[in-house]
């Protein structure tokens, strides 16, 4: 389907987010991963989620998924309750990272043992070894937006020259307005965080409550991950140009308090 979208868009602004930079420190970086996990599932921000990925698990002829950049694992616990609420039955996630968090995939498998599972090595979204990649789909959950231009559509590539579907989905659009839809669920979890967070630390909780560094931190990567999250039109700007035979499909959806997200996923024909 062409490109119809009219309204102007906003430029697209790599700027850096503190839980990319090693210099931030571990505990801020862990702040700010966990709080957004909570905050998908407390929020319930990837409610809308559902039906647009079982039509793509649909279209892809397959229950088993590669989950690439997978971080703390929230949109993989989250997709598999909201699967469960919604009358379904979850896919076989396999989790996976450019940097494994090995500790809380652990207690997210045994949550949920029969559907979730992860590699315990480091695994590049851009050269995915063949063995991981045999029948299974790959889905990049809200964080297609930490890739520059480059290497988005390296993963994009990789995947067509596989003949191996993929489906890319955010939380919102480039609109840093829409950002507001988290804060109620966000400033609840990082308050929370420290005390539910598998790694306790006096730092943590020091961030959190006693100074407004994860607080600025997170409200900083909030709004620079709406002005990094690719439109449309340069998505299909990326991947129409691979050939391969791929049918790519473009959907948003509704979330809560006036969120929303979309989906993007490609399907070989």
């Amino acid at each position: 389907m062409p490109y119809t979208h009219t309204v102007k868009e906003l430029p697209r602004l790599h700027l850096f987010e503190f839980n990319d930079s090693a210099w931030a420190g571990q505990a801020l970086r862990d702040n700010i991963v966990e709080t957004l996990s909570l905050t998908l599932r407390w929020g319930r921000m990837l409610r809308g989620l559902v039906d647009p990925y079982c039509r793509f698990l649909d279209d892809a002829r397959t229950q088993d998924v590669l989950d690439l950049c997978a971080g703390a694992g929230g949109p993989a616990l989250v997709l598999c309750e909201e699967f469960r609420r919604a009358g379904r039955r979850p896919p076989q996630i396999l989790m996976t990272d450019l940097f494994p968090r090995s500790k809380h995939w652990t207690r997210l498998q045994e949550l949920h043992p029969e559907v979730l599972s992860f590699v315990d090595q480091s695994v590049n979204a851009t050269a995915i070894p063949e063995d991981l990649s045999a029948g299974r789909a790959r889905t990049i959950i809200n964080a297609f937006h930490h890739f520059t231009p480059s290497l988005a559509r390296s993963i994009l590539k990789h995947a067509v020259e596989s003949r191996t579907p993929i489906f890319v989905s955010e939380a919102f659009h480039r609109n840093p307005a829409l950002f507001a839809s988290f804060a109620p669920a966000a400033l609840l979890a990082m308050f929370a965080n420290p005390v539910l967070t598998e790694e306790p630390s006096l730092k943590k909780a020091l961030l959190a409550w006693l100074t407004p560094v994860t607080l600025g931190a997170g409200m900083w990567d909030g709004l620079v991950s709406t002005m990094r999250v690719y439109t449309e039109r340069e998505l299909r700007a990326m991947s129409e140009p691979l050939g391969g035979g791929y049918r790519w499909t473009f959907e948003p959806y509704a979330a809560p308090l006036g969120g929303r997200g979309y989906v993007y996923y490609g399907i070989p024909e």
